[in-house]
């Protein structure tokens, strides 16, 4: 058990590590928004550092491995001003978990006396403490770099779709059908690279961007049409049959239309390329009662649903009848850069899925897979606003130039 104390004013900073301290029972975690008492036995404190930031003067040397601090790039020099002692931990924002988790696993380990000869493995760690800020830094500059890259490529990648658009459209001159259907692949294969592209994007440069999402009142019924409609080209090659269910959800759905249908492009796409030849995808839609508290470590964080009445989210079900994915892969298959060996790896690259993930977190929703005795399914939760909590006069517009400015720092 880690008894873990975190000093935040930041919300998003103090909902990522309770996140973690709920998937990870051996967490115990407290939060402040002033300064820690730093004798209240916690093994570890966490200070998401701003400049301002009141500090407690108590952290001498041979507690200072104890402490970690969140620190944003361009506040450096004003942490080193505030926090000259050199054995404290810093991880750049955003925090990724596996890094976090390397320093909590070496600040929650017993502290070696002074003079010992383990003295000398401390030194060393202070050394790869120092080496690891330049390697984040490093790092940054590189995720910054790929995200320039991917965004200039993004551009041809447009232009291209809109030039095999304006064929098919047949404005340029009549086409003949052996030509229209090579021009309908190539559109396709151009639109998923499109997707491809922002997945990337996203997934580089997301997790800095603290913007609300563009929430509207929606039909989520016809984004899922809509991504049907680009799956076509693929269910139409293998012969698919789909089957689709719906139930129309009781009370108002809000959510970004543009990021919804590429999360439904994306399992679909996934669903139809392991599906086998004149196989079947089903979709369904329904009503659906998430208990929140339920999450734990379950790979499944729903309970039993309660009836129309009680429920308080919406529910979609991509199952096809492919197979299976590997147990111990169920819950890894959505994080960044994950992959499995073997032709049945459903993680696409580390970019589908995770794309996935990340935007329907942002939803505040919950995405997972389950194996069935036919194939496998993948779920998804949105929330209802059933007491009207998320009205557009709520939901902040996501400035398209962030991101620009986000590369440019």
């Amino acid at each position: 058990m880690i008894k873990l104390t975190l000093v935040s004013r930041n919300q998003n900073t103090c909902n990522f590590l309770q996140g973690i301290a709920k998937r990870h029972p051996s967490i115990l975690l407290s939060v402040t928004d002033g300064v820690a008492n730093i004798d209240n036995g916690s093994d570890v404190y966490i200070w998401d550092f701003e400049p301002g930031l009141d500090i407690s003067p108590n952290i001498d040397d041979s507690e200072a491995r104890r402490h970690l601090f969140f620190v944003q790039r361009k506040d450096l020099s004003a942490f080193r001003e505030s926090v000259p002692r050199p054995g404290v931990g810093i991880l750049l924002k955003p925090v990724a978990w596996p890094v976090l988790e390397a320093f909590l696993e070496n600040a929650a380990k017993p502290a070696v006396p002074a003079g010992s000869l383990n003295a000398d493995r401390d030194e060393i760690l202070q050394g790869l403490i120092q080496a690891n800020l330049k390697l984040q830094e490093y790092d940054q500059d590189r995720t910054n770099f790929l995200a320039r890259a991917v965004h200039d490529f993004r551009a041809p990648l447009t232009a291209l779709s809109g030039y095999c658009g304006l064929l098919l459209g047949e404005q340029l001159g009549p086409l003949e059908p052996e030509q229209k259907e090579v021009l309908i692949r190539m559109d396709h294969s151009t639109k998923r690279l499109s997707r491809m592209a922002s997945a990337m994007f996203q997934l580089s440069v997301g997790r800095a961007l603290e913007s609300k999402l563009h929430l509207q009142a929606g039909d989520l019924r016809g984004c899922v049409e809509q991504a049907l409609q680009e799956v076509l080209p693929l269910t139409g090659q293998k012969g698919i049959e789909v089957l689709f269910d719906w139930v129309a959800p009781p009370a108002t759905l809000y959510f970004e239309s543009s990021q919804m249908e590429q999360v439904l492009i994306n399992l679909l796409e996934n669903a139809c390329k392991f599906t086998p030849k004149y196989g079947v995808v089903e979709i369904r839609g329904y009503p659906y009662y998430w208990d929140r508290r339920s999450e734990g470590n379950l790979p499944v964080p729903c309970s039993a649903s309660k009836g129309l009445a009680a429920a308080n989210t919406f529910r979609i079900d991509v199952r096809d009848s492919g197979p299976s994915v590997p147990t111990p892969y169920l819950e890894e298959i959505f994080e960044e850069y994950a992959t499995y060996s073997g032709g049945r790896d459903r993680t696409g690259g580390g970019l589908g899925l995770a794309i996935c993930k990340s935007i329907i977190g942002r939803h505040q929703g919950r995405i997972w897979a389950e194996n069935s005795a036919d194939g496998t399914v993948f779920s998804l939760l949105l929330p209802m606003d059933s007491e009207g909590q998320h009205t557009p006069n709520n939901c902040a517009q996501v400035d398209r130039h962030e991101a620009a400015v986000l590369m440019e720092a």
